[in-house]
């Protein structure tokens, strides 16, 4: 595309600062001048990024509130020939943001759609965390509804992926607890305010960044949390194994073997697959 004015009908897609203004590539600037209308999640918050950059481009609301009313417009818009760029609040839209359902629509109507890259907490977040990051599964928001989320988290427990979550600051001590009971005291990193001035970056067992939140009067900015992936037994845990299947079959000398691999599993906290192989091996050798 290079320097020409963005295409006709044309929706674009532009990633915007999590923080700091100048966080932002000389395209997207250029795209948002040319462009003949910015549909923003918020106005306000919007305007004081285009003023910085002195662009008098119209803007329009498109939230989540909204999206099913505004969206036809939009896309009326479009396909009248104007060129409309789709920004969020902060970072990438369409990643956990009501601008997938307008990207959705433009092409379910052949409208071009364009992706003008940039900032993403999720890949900001990533990049200092010292977790792996070959693979990485994006979570999102979990429900607020306790039963939902830890039901969400128990799908995700055996991932060996690295998670990230978004949360609310308000919720993220009740995120952080849930997660301790479900997947057990990972390695985490809890990025809160990334690129800001008061940008803060916390590592450690998710007990320890609990224990950290919990202790202060409040907490401020969206936060992004990644947390190690699920690590399968090694070889060296087979006698771990082995020894709480032995203990189980003591207690419980009528027992099946499936019902000890039951209880090892679940009081233990170990994949079913791992205890019922271990179990199998005790089995053939006349142990169990």
């Amino acid at each position: 595309m290079g320097t020409d004015c963005p295409p006709a009908g044309s929706l674009f897609v532009v990633s915007t600062p999590i923080g700091h203004l100048e966080d932002i590539t000389f395209r997207a600037v250029r795209i948002l001048g040319q462009v003949n209308l910015v549909a923003a999640e918020d106005t306000r918050h919007s305007r004081k990024l285009l003023s910085h950059y002195e662009i008098s481009t119209p803007l329009i609301s498109f939230h989540d509130h909204n999206k099913e009313q505004r969206a036809p417009e939009l896309l009326a818009r479009m396909k009248s020939g104007d060129s409309v760029a789709l920004i969020t609040d902060a970072g990438t839209p369409s990643i956990s943001d009501p601008g997938y359902f307008l990207v959705r629509g433009a092409i379910d109507a052949a409208i071009p759609v364009v992706p003008i890259p940039g900032p993403s907490a999720v890949v900001a977040a990533l990049s200092i965390s010292g977790l792996p990051t070959d693979s990485f599964l994006f979570v999102g928001f979990v429900p607020r509804k306790a039963t939902r989320r830890d039901q969400l988290l128990r799908n995700v427990k055996y991932q060996p992926a690295t998670l990230v979550f978004y949360e609310s600051p308000r919720r993220m001590s009740g995120l952080l607890g849930s997660l301790v009971e479900v997947l057990g005291d990972r390695k985490a990193v809890m990025a809160r305010e990334l690129t800001k001035v008061y940008e803060e970056v916390l590592r450690g067992p998710l007990t320890t960044i609990l224990e950290n939140i919990a202790g202060r009067e409040s907490v401020r900015g969206e936060c992004t949390l990644l947390v190690a992936g699920y690590e399968a037994p090694g070889a060296t845990e087979h006698e771990v194994i082995k020894k709480h299947l032995l203990e189980i079959r003591r207690e419980e000398t009528g027992a099946s073997v499936s019902d000890l691999v039951k209880t090892v599993a679940k009081r233990h906290d170990i994949p079913r697959k791992a205890v019922y192989d271990e179990a199998l091996r005790l089995q053939r050798d006349g142990k169990i």
